[in-house]
């Protein structure tokens, strides 16, 4: 079966499920209340930023005391640009660089995507799956700003020089970045219309994009692709099975991500290494944290590492505050054939999403298709 094809019901077998608690209520309040109106929600949402963020990321980096743009080159299709922020003590920068769609008609919407140190799944193709729709890309490397070397541990990196009294992991630094895109954007005049900016990233980009997009409200779109453990899988749900031609595989569990990456995280998660059901939180409540606005969740099927049905699950769970906000239908998911990997099919429905939202486009048939027999809710509120 072919990445873009429609995925089957039957695609994934599930040979082992365990759901070692049920999904904590993201409605109801700290003080035991259930939240009803959209106002108390904003209340509820400040809440669960304790936990969802920073118990799961740590403190993350503070607003910058100054952003400065320098531009580098000028190409018809490409601009590369310098950004240099953080404090004036202790500045960082990194490149960051803007493709233009291939079709412009006016203001354009923007991808904007931390994995520029994966190049080699950037191909012309990759990139053209969106700019043949009038879609442009914004592209940084977060390893600039902080360190991906599990060798090295936590704590390498120049934002770490410059925020040394923050609990942040990697992620928090990553996601960090994206939000100093979107800064560099606003003092640039490049007839991007900013109120269409769409976060992506793949795997631990795709962790990054999740958490960017909860914290910052500026991006109109957050699309996590298979990211695992850490944000859209579930911590409380370990399953086992295959995808179609696909070797039997489990999926990657919280003690997983802490013992190989937890320079990753903030470093209260090592409390729920192999006790996931007590956590306070689970990843619908990063999800519900992106509500009102649009959150596309991308997954494999056969990618089990990255727990399809415990990702299926905590975005059903997540619904729960979209309906509540009035905003069910900003809320989309898919998965497609194959194994972990961000591919041009991904892509695809990325930009189809975007044009749905903001141009009337019809959605993509090959959303909202599940690729396994769904158990029972892992929730019962």
């Amino acid at each position: 079966m072919n990445c873009s094809d429609p995925i089957r019901p039957d695609y994934l077998t599930i040979t082992d499920y365990k759901l070692l608690g049920k999904l904590p209520d993201p409605l109801t309040a700290d003080d035991g209340t259930r939240v009803s109106t959209p106002a108390g929600w904003e209340k509820r949402r400040a809440e669960i930023y304790k936990t969802a963020i920073e118990l799961q990321y740590g403190t993350l980096p503070p607003e910058p005391e100054f952003v400065e743009v320098e531009p580098l080159h000028y190409a018809h299709e490409v601009n590369t640009y310098i950004i240099r922020t953080g404090t004036r003590k202790d500045p960082v920068s990194f490149r960051m660089q803007v493709l233009f769609p291939n079709k412009r008609e006016g203001k354009f919407p923007v991808i904007v995507d931390g994995d520029q140190v994966w190049l080699y799944h950037m191909d012309r193709a990759f990139l053209d799956a969106a700019r043949d729709r009038g879609i442009g890309w914004v592209l940084f490397d977060r390893t600039e700003l902080a360190h991906d070397i599990a060798s090295e541990g936590r704590g390498h990196g120049q934002l770490y020089r410059t925020y040394p009294d923050q609990t942040f992991g990697a992620l928090g630094a990553w996601a960090w970045g994206y939000s100093r895109c979107v800064d560099a954007l606003e003092l640039l005049d490049l007839q991007i219309d900013m109120d269409w900016i769409a976060f992506t990233g793949h795997s631990r980009g795709g962790k990054t994009a999740a958490l960017a997009g909860a914290a910052d409200t500026r991006a109109k779109i957050v699309n996590p692709n298979e990211t695992c453990a850490g944000a859209c899988g579930c911590y409380r749900i370990h399953m086992e099975g295959y995808g179609e031609g696909l070797a039997p595989f489990r999926s990657e569990r919280l003690s997983d991500l802490w013992n190989n990456f937890a320079f990753w995280m903030g470093p209260g998660m090592k409390d729920y290494t192999d006790h996931e059901e007590k956590l306070p939180f689970d990843a619908h409540y990063l999800k519900a944290m992106i509500a009102p606005r649009i959150l596309f969740v991308s997954e494999a099927a056969g990618d089990i590492w990255a727990n399809p049905v415990g990702s299926w699950q905590t975005t059903m769970a997540s619904k729960k505050v979209f309906e509540l906000l009035g905003a069910a239908d900003n809320l989309f998911w898919y998965f497609r054939p194959g194994a972990h990997g961000h591919h041009v099919a991904d892509v695809e429905m990325l930009a189809g999403v975007i044009k749905t939202a903001r141009d009337g486009e019809p959605v993509d048939p090959r959303m909202f298709r599940l690729p396994f027999t769904a158990p029972g809710p892992a929730f019962d509120w």
